[in-house]
């Protein structure tokens, strides 16, 4: 692979908070990254299901956009997360440290990482230390609720999705195409 890069410096960017669109958002990036040419990697921790409709449309942006699901299609418990879920998040961790530190992507995404630091199910001291390693071009963007302040320190930009009013709290189930 080539190592022309678009950026000359890419920065750190966090999306966290209790509010819906913290991975539509990463994902909207990763769009208009693909569309100037960036090569993204995205790795989803937490998450194993197939039928998340951003799957289907990362495939038809392919080699631009990847999108790689490191987690198991259960809900993981904060307070006693199974042995299983923190194996693989250890295992995505290692992962996505192997494609940052490759230097082949302009813009890559831990989407979820936030939780499973949250979650303890990767120590906060290895995603700091990612974040010092990682190469100047590289753009890295981390989602999820609960950021770990020194996590939110070392960033360059923080946004925080805030629910105010969410239909689920009036029995709206989620929507095909919407929320998955």
């Amino acid at each position: 692979m080539s190592k022309d890069h678009p950026l000359k410096k890419g920065l750190i960017q966090v999306y966290t908070g209790n509010g819906k669109g913290k991975t539509t958002a990463s994902l909207g990036l990763a769009f208009r990254a693909a569309g100037h040419g960036f090569r993204v990697r995205i790795l989803q921790f937490m998450k194993g299901s197939t039928v998340y409709g951003e799957l289907e449309s990362a495939k038809r942006l392919t080699p631009e956009i990847t999108i790689e699901q490191v987690g198991r299609d259960t809900f993981v418990s904060k307070s006693n997360p199974d042995p299983i879920d923190a194996a693989m998040a250890q295992a995505g961790f290692e992962k996505a440290r192997d494609i940052v530190l490759s230097g082949d992507y302009d813009l890559v995404i831990l989407d979820e990482l936030n939780c499973a630091v949250d979650f303890g199910l990767i120590p906060v001291e290895e995603v700091k230390e990612l974040i010092r390693q990682k190469p100047a071009h590289t753009e890295l963007v981390m989602t999820g609720r609960g950021a770990h302040p020194d996590i939110i320190a070392l960033a360059d930009l923080v946004t925080e999705m805030r629910e105010v009013k969410h239909y689920y709290n009036s029995g709206q189930h989620a929507r095909e195409g919407i929320e998955s």
